[in-house]
């Protein structure tokens, strides 16, 4: 690949000139496109070259000459549609068919058909070839471009160059332009390796790019090692996701069940040593990765029932979905000691009560998830609390270990330890309902105040009203009119009072008007003084503030009398509000008073005047139940997500301490963007955990390093 075609993406060549921007990052990755496609039809015409000196690689060997033929027939077509592909994935983040439906979830299997299984396969076999190839070199792209995208720290998932967008492309390329099921699952292994030799070739080309142009990578030495994803230790067990889903069925009764998986049965190492197979198992499997397909398999291992082939493969699940969750760190060492000592209790439960995979609210399923929840409320065992949980848990742990394992068992084990949880939650329960109480009052307000804002405008279409008129009205003035409204409806006559100082505010603050009528101004500004603090009043607005806007208004009034023309003042026609216009400062701000803050644990986040918007924006796709890690006062506080407003615009975590911290989208999103907010968990631990054993199998599915 040619450096220059990097380079002609639109950046001009003298790095002095210009840093580039993000959409000059994608422009030059986009514009070596061609090549990596020229790139992998070469590889693959060796399949239809019959002089050709050398013998033809095996993965190529199942591949049909006239589909390569083809290939290279239509090549400007399959150009114009990875580019297309690419395009969509780098700018669009993949359209309607994103990562997240392309993997595959534990609980989830049993509903999966055998075409969304294969297309999962199919996206991961090329995503972790890509990974692979490039795995020395994306931590450093991956640095350069969050700088290049303006973020702190790095954010690998962020990257829009990462492998996962190039194997949704090239899957997406192969179901276009490779109709024929069978050519198209040969042709992925081959095609992900090759595109891998390219795609590092672009990775590099892209550093050097992005250095010549001044661009700095951050940082980060945990995100960077984070983010070579070493593979598991014991991810060679032979787990698939076809045997998943007979186990989440109850499918293993059958003798003949054996016999169709004795080949590729996910067995546990441990319990294929303790039977001796290990040895013809592996030897079994080399010759069936290197044997030709038409080849029959050589019958070496014994014949396994089926119903032992599902308690292995039990066990097998079990002891991955607890090694997941004895190394998440989000989780104190302690816990996760004391998680790893529910192993044989466990083990013995799935042999004797399978639905304990099929069924998330399974008693057992659920006490591992109340214990794995509470304990990521916990950033130090040091904290207030933390003691009172682990013997908890300790005790809980020791008890269900002294008993023969049942549902029944972790039923009662579960209530009992969500009665003595019960006093700290109630305590919580209450502190969480008076925040909320505060937080749904504050957005009717501010739901309220956006139409009086609206209704103000209006007002003052085409009437020369300074702007900082203007921003009282639809700001201070808007949320003054609504508080007495929600609090006070009935009281009619000072709604319509306080509707009318609007009215008269407009009027005094029109130089032209009030020269006419001086009299009138003299007997209504007392009286408008008094109605503006005494509205203010409601909403605890500032005097400080309140008095700064006084004094403007007065200088105002007075230097409409000492000349015809304010020169300092300047007042102009207020435009007329369209459909889609925002409110002039209520819709950019949202207010609580002092003690509505402090009783919501509010966390202000409207940047000074002086201190301009920079943060990067991100959209947190948070959900109730989630855990953050979120810096306030200087200290790391973790907290969960128990709420969020009617409206999607307000959020309010609950730390361990039971202390409410609270803010709009707007503040959140800026929290993520500065780093001052770190997303610890979207969901359940132990659905993760399963879902990791899911990914496990999928992997295990076509990579023949977990075969040998």
């Amino acid at each position: 690949m040619n450096t220059q075609k990097l380079i002609r993406s639109g950046v001009a060549n003298d790095t002095g000139k210009l840093r580039p921007s993000l959409q000059h990052g994608l422009e030059a990755a986009l514009s070596v496109s061609d090549s990596m496609i020229d790139e992998v039809l070469a590889h693959l015409s060796l399949v239809t070259d019959p002089g050709r000196l050398t013998n033809l690689p095996q993965e190529l060997a199942a591949i049909d000459p006239d589909q390569v033929e083809q290939l290279v027939l239509h090549s400007d077509a399959l150009k114009a549609t990875w580019d297309r592909e690419l395009r969509r994935q780098f700018f669009e983040g993949g359209g309607h068919e994103n990562e997240s439906q392309l993997t595959v979830r534990f609980d989830d299997l049993r509903q999966l058909d055998d075409r969304q299984i294969d297309a999962s396969i199919e996206f991961a076999m090329v995503e972790q070839e890509l990974s692979r190839a490039t795995a020395g070199l994306l931590p450093r792209l991956n640095a350069l471009m969050s700088s290049l995208m303006g973020w702190l720290t790095v954010q690998p998932d962020l990257n829009p160059l990462r492998p996962a967008a190039y194997a949704r492309a090239l899957r997406a390329v192969l179901l276009v332009h490779v109709p024929d099921p069978a050519q198209r699952s040969a042709l992925f292994v081959p095609v992900a390796g090759i595109l891998g030799e390219s795609l590092r070739q672009v990775y590099r080309e892209l550093i050097q790019w992005l250095h010549a142009h001044g661009v700095e990578p951050l940082e980060s030495p945990q995100t960077l090692l984070q983010d070579k994803t070493p593979r598991n230790a014991v991810g060679r067990t032979l787990l698939t996701l076809g045997h998943l889903r007979q186990l989440l069925a109850g499918d293993f009764s059958s003798q003949d069940a054996g016999e169709g998986f004795i080949h590729t049965m996910p067995l546990s190492m441990n319990a294929l040593e303790d039977m001796d197979l290990i040895e013809p198992l592996i030897q079994r499997l080399r010759q069936r990765v290197s044997a030709p397909a038409a080849q029959p398999p050589v019958a070496e291992l014994p014949v396994v029932s089926g119903h032992n082939l599902g308690r292995l493969l039990g066990q097998e699940v079990v002891r991955l979905m607890l090694e997941n969750l004895t190394r998440d760190e989000r989780l104190l060492p302690v816990i996760r000691q004391q998680i790893g000592l529910l192993e044989p209790t466990l083990i013995q439960l799935a042999l004797a009560d399978p639905r304990f995979f099929s069924e998330r609210q399974h008693p057992a399923r659920l006490l591992l998830e109340s214990i794995t929840q509470r304990s990521l409320g916990y950033l130090s065992p040091n904290e207030e609390g933390f003691s009172d949980l682990l013997r908890s848990i300790t005790a809980a742990v020791r008890s269900i270990n002294q008993v023969q394992a049942s549902e029944e068992v972790f039923s009662r084990l579960l209530k009992r330890l969500r009665r003595r949880w019960e006093e700290d939650d109630m305590r919580k329960h209450q502190l969480r309902e008076e925040a909320t109480r505060a937080l749904l009052h504050a957005e009717q307000r501010q739901m309220l105040a956006e139409r009086l804002s609206t209704d103000f405008q209006h007002r003052m279409q085409g009437k020369e009203v300074p702007e900082f008129v203007q921003r009282f009205l639809c700001g201070p003035w808007a949320q003054a009119l609504a508080e007495s409204q929600l609090v006070s409806p009935a009281q009619g006559d000072e709604a319509v009072a306080m509707d009318g100082v609007a009215d008269d505010l407009i009027w005094s603050a029109q130089p032209a008007l009030i020269r006419r009528d001086a009299e009138r101004l003299l007997k209504l500004v007392p009286r408008l003084l008094g109605q503006l603090r005494q509205g203010l009043q409601r909403i605890e607005y500032p005097d400080e503030r309140m008095g700064q806007f006084f004094d403007a208004l007065v200088a105002l009034h007075e230097q409409a009398f000492e000349s015809p023309v304010l020169p300092v003042l300047t007042a102009h026609p207020t435009p007329a509000p369209t459909a889609d216009s925002a409110p002039v400062e209520a819709a950019e701000s949202f207010w609580m008073a002092d003690s509505e803050a402090a009783e919501a644990g509010f966390v202000a986040g409207t940047p000074q005047p002086e201190e301009p918007d920079t943060a990067q924006p991100a959209e947190s796709g948070l959900s109730t139940g989630a855990w953050v890690d979120l810096l306030t006062q200087g200290q790391w506080v973790r907290a969960q997500l128990t709420w969020t407003s009617p409206r999607g615009s307000l959020f309010m975590f609950i730390s361990a301490s039971g202390l409410a911290h609270s803010m709009t989208r707007r503040t959140l999103d800026r929290l993520l963007g500065t780093d001052a907010l770190r997303i610890v968990s979207r969901g359940g631990v132990v659905d993760g955990a399963l879902d990791a054993v899911a990914q496990q199998a999928l992997r295990n599915a076509h990579d023949p390093d977990d075969l040998a």
